[in-house]
């Protein structure tokens, strides 16, 4: 029988930017440590993706001891400090309004110019509280600035099925993951309902409805007609499109790539 592993883990330290891949990770109450604790603003803070900007994918991200290095090809790297507590604003996602710091002007004026339209950026605190949705979710359970959900998976063999159907293989990071595992058949983890790995118990809550961004070329910013195009002809239901699978942590602790995963349910 083949192990069951962890294969991948990623965050994503700014929502819509581009991701960290990485060997190890802190799991916290909002998912793996810095994820989705930076959200790009318009001027009535509600958040900014890739939905319409898609250039946003172009922004590469790297974390620094006191906050983000934030790179893209036509501009100088801007070193961006977590903000003080000074600046409170509300920034909204999904309808959520969420208690959040602004990062300053300069790192507004940088994404601004970058993404030909004024924004700001803010940050969530790390007492900061959205709830998870209780159709999906206990009281207590909470995320950042991830669409709904702190901890998103997917298996390998997810996608090589999916890129056996297409001309040209997509990458995993199209959509945008926390967690890969392999060692299973493609789509097993639809089935599953709770998981340990290491010390900690994961429940999947949730099946992933798709949107267009893992369309978009990571490398140009062009919107391309696959893989969506090719997921609707067998991951549809109900008119939306599912891949991979929502999940919340029961506990903190720590995951690294290698680990054993075991299915409890």
């Amino acid at each position: 029988m083949t192990l069951l592993r962890v294969s991948g883990l990623s965050i994503y330290p700014v929502k819509s930017c581009s991701g960290i891949n990485l060997t190890i990770s802190m799991v916290e109450a909002f998912g793996l440590q810095g994820d989705r604790r930076w959200m790009v603003v318009d001027e009535s803070g509600v958040m900014l993706t890739q939905r319409k900007f898609s250039s946003m994918c172009l922004i590469k991200v790297e974390t620094s001891d006191n906050g983000l290095l934030l790179t893209q090809s036509k501009m100088q790297t801007l070193n961006v400090d977590v903000p003080s507590r000074d600046n409170p604003v509300l920034a909204t996602v999904w309808g959520d309004q969420c208690l959040s710091f602004d990062a300053g002007d300069e790192a507004a004026s940088w994404l601004s110019e970058v993404l030909d339209t004024s924004c700001r950026l803010v940050y969530f605190p790390d007492d900061g509280v959205r709830q998870v949705d209780l159709d999906f979710s206990e009281q207590g359970d909470k995320t950042a600035f991830s669409d709904g959900f702190p901890l998103l998976l997917i298996s390998q063999a997810s996608l090589e099925e999916l890129n056996s159907r297409l001309v040209k293989p997509v990458s995993m990071n199209r959509f945008r993951p926390n967690l890969v595992v392999e060692g299973c058949e493609p789509f097993a983890e639809d089935s599953w309902k709770k998981i340990k790995i290491g010390n900690i118990v994961y429940r999947i809550v949730k099946p992933c409805s798709r949107c267009a961004i893992p369309s978009i070329n990571l490398e140009t910013a062009e919107r391309e007609r696959e893989p969506i195009q090719t997921l609707l002809t067998y991951r549809k239901k109900n008119n939306k499109i599912f891949f991979g699978q929502n999940v919340i942590a029961q506990d903190q602790g720590e995951i690294s790539v290698g680990m054993k995963v075991e299915i409890i349910e």
